[in-house]
């Protein structure tokens, strides 16, 4: 993956690997992913059978973007309807039951280890986005600068606040529950760093292989450490309107046309007032804030350690970029955004809801068949080409 140029400004390629859960219409989760995946093209398993995945091609195109998520979802859903089952919305096991592991491929050595080692804390359903760089001082610049923001992108994503029918008090309980591996990771000042960290986790057996480091933001590529082409943020929950979640992608990727036009500004290495030890610190923390409380959290600014509120470090995350976003043809892209800083993200209306009453199956119930509709609607946009002045 790597930059494409289009007539306005050059874009990312970018794709995404979406987990989702399947399930009754009435909120309980239901496994079925090595018979939905062995049946259909494009779809691929998780340890845990409960959680179903399916991939984006690279593309820089926004508006091929949306299309390439929702047509996996046309040809998954009649195949669940087919057996009583539908999407799922959410993170977590909203509706239970976390106490068991359900295998998706016994035999699989590895998914044994990931059993016997977490347990469910990784049965989750999150979405995570590829943005390709090529250029390896540019890639590094990238994980610095997302790492930094992830907790950012969490709080306009975060999505779950239940647990097998329970709230959690948390907007992420995702997040909070994830095993990352290994538990401390550094801020990459280069990929040599990286390369000699990786090779050092190896030889400790604090990673299992390559795959093996779950964090916020990693490089990617086809021969880790060494061959590497893209970005992975892998903070996000689920978010399951393909719109927001490009809105969220799009305030990603600007960000990163920022940084690459102006490095000493915006790389955190360069341009904050802590050190790397410091920054890799306050990210992390800034992560587990934006889990407990998604919009509403207190963080940390990386530029100066300063506290400012997630919703208030986007509004003017948003402002500042507003000049480039139109430049780039991403201004319209962005609106979902701003939807979600007034009226707050899934999380919080969910928990909004349960405050006033309503129990968590219901709340699932009522937002699988909302991500129905949803996707219906932008189906048959896309089919009158209502999308095209977004293109």
């Amino acid at each position: 993956m790597s930059a494409v140029t289009t007539t306005a400004h050059p874009l990312l390629l970018k794709g995404f690997e979406v987990e989702l859960y399947t399930g009754r219409p009435d909120g309980t989760v239901v496994g079925c992913s090595a018979e939905a995946a062995a049946a259909l093209s494009g779809f691929v398993t998780e340890p845990d059978c409960r959680n179903l995945e399916y991939i984006t091609p690279p593309d820089a195109s926004y508006l091929r973007q949306l299309e390439l998520l929702l047509e996996p979802r046309r040809r998954l859903r009649p195949w669940l309807a087919q057996r009583g089952l539908t999407l799922l919305p959410g993170s977590t096991l909203s509706t239970g039951d976390s106490h068991r592991f359900d295998r998706s491929d016994p035999d699989n050595p590895y998914h044994g280890y990931i059993e016997a080692t977490y347990g469910t804390r990784v049965v989750t359903a999150s979405v995570h986005i590829n943005l390709g760089l090529t250029d390896m001082d540019a890639l590094f610049a990238a994980c610095r600068l997302m790492r930094c923001e992830g907790a950012l992108l969490l709080a306009l994503s975060a999505s779950s606040p239940f647990l097998d029918g329970q709230s959690t008090g948390a907007h992420s309980q995702r997040w909070l529950q994830f095993p990352l591996t290994p538990p401390q990771v550094p801020l990459f000042e280069s990929h040599g760093h990286y390369i000699a960290w990786m090779e050092e986790q190896l030889q400790q057996g604090s990673m299992q292989n390559v795959r093996h480091l779950w964090t916020s933001v990693r490089p990617n590529g086809d021969d880790r450490p060494h061959d590497l082409n893209r970005l992975e943020i892998r903070i996000c929950d689920l978010i399951t309107d393909p719109l927001l979640l490009l809105a969220v992608t799009a305030f990603a990727e600007l960000r990163l046309q920022q940084l690459l036009a102006d490095p000493e500004r915006h790389d955190p290495l360069r341009a904050s007032d802590l050190d790397a030890a410091a920054l890799a610190e306050l990210a992390d923390a800034n992560d587990r804030a934006a889990a407990r409380s998604s919009l509403e959290a207190p963080l940390r600014h990386w530029r100066s350690g300063n506290l400012i509120t997630a919703r208030d470090w986007i509004a003017t995350a948003l402002e500042e970029m507003d000049p480039l976003a139109r430049q780039c043809g991403l201004a319209p892209w962005l609106a979902p955004l701003r939807t979600v800083l007034e009226q707050g993200n899934q999380a919080m209306q969910w928990l909004a809801a349960h405050r006033s009453g309503t129990p968590v199956a219901p709340l699932i119930a009522a937002g699988a068949a909302a991500m129905a509709q949803r996707e219906a609607q932008l189906n048959a946009d896309l089919a009158t080409e209502r999308f095209g002045p977004l293109g």
